[in-house]
């Protein structure tokens, strides 16, 4: 039994929920956003409340019964709060800044590194060391955050580079005489 799966989903006001046989979408304050359904798991609404259940007793849909309750509560929550990663830039000369639709950082390479900012995603830079990537898809929020920090992660001896905000970094002593 899934301990995930069997809680319903809250819809909280302000969100209309469209629900076919084969997809699900919200709509909020913060846009619309779709999820494409199983046929191995039923998905019911019964007042301002979302109840997924598995079809059959096979692996693949009680696997996928959790999966998909909880894609729908990130779906309700996006358009209704949204997500948002921070970004921590440490490093002599390492910086950030939003210029247009691209997130410039200067990572210690001797090029900038430029990245296009996806429609649907709102990247400020707080401080030159800070970027807030905020959105309403969790996937894509996460994605962004995680390129960004794929450019240069943290290391573990002088712990320089890009990391999520109240991330810890194992730190490493260095080499002894």
């Amino acid at each position: 039994m899934s301990r995930v799966g069997k809680n319903p989903v809250v819809v909280p006001n302000g969100v209309t929920i469209t629900l076919t046989e084969e997809q699900i979408s919200a709509k909020g304050k913060l846009g619309e956003l779709n999820l494409a359904l199983t046929s191995d798991v039923s998905v019911t609404q019964e007042d301002n409340q979302i109840f997924v259940k598995p079809k059959n007793d096979s692996k693949r849909a009680r696997a996928l019964w959790g999966t998909t309750r909880a894609n729908i509560a990130n779906l309700v929550t996006g358009v209704s709060e949204g997500f948002t990663k921070k970004l921590e830039i440490t490093g002599v000369g390492y910086r950030a800044q939003v210029q247009g639709k691209n997130l410039v950082l200067q990572l210690g390479f001797s090029h900038d590194v430029e990245m296009e900012i996806p429609a649907g995603l709102n990247v400020v830079a707080e401080k030159p060391t800070l970027v807030a990537i905020s959105g309403a898809d969790k996937q894509l929020v996460g994605q962004f955050a995680a390129n960004a920090r794929g450019w240069r992660g943290p290391e573990p001896y002088k712990g320089k580079g890009v990391r999520y905000e109240g991330e810890y970094i194992l730190r490493k002593e260095g080499k002894k005489k």
